[in-house]
C-alpha cells in the first residue's frame, strides 16, 4: 500500500507527538529525581504575596470564569489530593490559557505545513505536534490529576502505615500522645512538613490542628489516621489501639494491591515505549524506499 504526502505528514505529526511526550516524561522524571533545596524566606514571601493577589474579574470573564464559581468541587478535591495547593479558579484560568496557546500553536503549525512555510529554528510539524500535545494534555487534565492523586495517595498511605506501626509500638508507654507523635517524625518524608505543622499547632487547639492536617493531605487514609489520632487524644484506651492495628492491616493490603497494579502498569508503558523506535525507524529508513517505489510505479504508468 502506497502512502501519499498527506498521510505521510500525519504520520510525521504522530511520531513527533510521541517523541515529544516521551521527552516530556523523561525530563519530568529527571527533574523530580534531583535533590531539592530547602525553602528560603524569599520564596515563602513570594508565595504569600501571590496568594494575596487576586485575578482581575475581567480576565476571568474573558475565559468564561467567575470568582468562586468557575470550577467544580471535584476539581478542587483532585487538586488537594494531588498536593497542589493552588486556588481552583486560578488553576482553571491557567488551564484554559494554556489550551488557547496550544490551539494557536497547532493552527499555526498546520497552516505552515499546508502552505509549505519555513519557520526559523523549528519544523512546522514539530510546532503542530507540540500544540496538539498541549491541547490534549490540558483537555484530559482530570485523568492525569487522578493519576497524580493516586500516586501521592500511595505515598501518603505508605508513610501513614509506618507512622501507625510506630505509634502502635508506643502502646502502654506513659508518654503523652504529642510526645509519641513527635518521635514518629523521622519516619515521614512526603508528609513531614504537614505533620510537623500538626505538632506545632497541637497545644493551641488539638482538634482544629488535626482537622487542618487531614484537609491539607486530602486523602482517605489521612482522614482515617486523623480520626484515630483524635480518638486517642480523647481517650488512650486499648480498644483504640486495636482499631489502629486493624487499620494497619488494611493499609498493608492496599499497599500490596498498589504494588501489583504498579508492576502491571509499568509493563504496559514499556510495551508502548518500545513502539516509538519502530516509528522512528520507519520514518528514517523505510519511507525513502516507499517513496522510490512510488516514483517507479508513477513512471511505469
Amino acid at each position: 500500500m502506497l502512502i501519499d504526502s498527506q498521510q505521510w505528514l500525519w504520520l510525521q505529526a504522530i511520531a513527533q507527538a510521541a517523541l515529544f511526550a516521551s521527552a516530556f516524561v523523561a525530563v519530568s522524571a529527571l527533574l523530580r529525581s534531583l535533590p531539592r533545596r530547602r525553602r528560603r524566606w524569599p520564596i515563602v514571601a513570594l508565595r504569600q504575596w501571590l496568594r494575596r493577589k487576586k485575578v482581575p474579574a475581567f480576565v476571568l470573564r474573558a475565559f468564561g470564569l467567575r470568582e468562586g464559581a468557575g470550577v467544580t468541587e471535584v476539581k478542587e478535591r483532585l487538586l488537594l489530593e494531588s498536593g497542589w495547593r493552588i486556588d481552583p479558579t486560578l488553576y482553571e484560568l491557567l488551564r484554559r490559557a494554556s489550551m488557547l496557546v496550544g490551539g494557536l500553536l497547532a493552527a499555526f503549525g498546520f497552516a505552515a505545513v499546508r502552505e509549505g512555510w519555513k519557520l526559523p529554528g523549528i519544523e512546522p510539524v514539530s510546532a503542530l505536534a507540540a500544540g496538539a500535545v498541549i491541547v490534549v494534555v490540558w483537555s484530559f487534565d482530570r485523568i492525569w490529576l487522578e493519576s497524580l492523586a493516586k500516586v501521592r495517595s500511595q505515598r501518603v498511605m505508605k508513610e501513614i502505615y509506618m507512622l501507625s506501626n510506630q505509634l502502635l509500638y508506643y502502646n502502654g508507654s506513659k508518654m503523652s500522645l504529642h510526645a509519641k507523635l513527635s518521635r514518629c517524625v523521622p519516619f515521614c518524608r512526603t508528609i513531614r512538613s504537614d505533620f510537623q505543622l500538626l505538632l506545632h499547632e497541637w497545644y493551641e487547639d488539638a482538634e482544629q490542628a488535626i482537622r487542618r492536617f487531614k484537609r491539607r493531605l486530602g486523602t482517605e487514609e489521612a482522614y482515617s489516621f486523623a480520626e484515630t489520632i483524635n480518638s486517642l487524644r480523647l481517650n488512650e484506651h486499648d480498644s483504640y489501639y486495636s482499631l489502629l492495628r486493624d487499620r494497619i492491616q488494611d493499609y498493608k493490603e492496599k499497599l500490596e494491591l498498589a504494588r501489583d497494579s504498579r508492576k502491571e502498569t509499568t509493563s504496559y508503558v514499556l510495551f508502548v515505549l518500545a513502539g516509538i523506535p519502530i516509528l522512528n525507524t520507519f520514518r528514517i529508513f523505510v519511507y525513502p524506499w516507499v517513496q522510490e517505489g512510488q516514483k517507479l510505479f508513477d513512471a511505469l504508468n
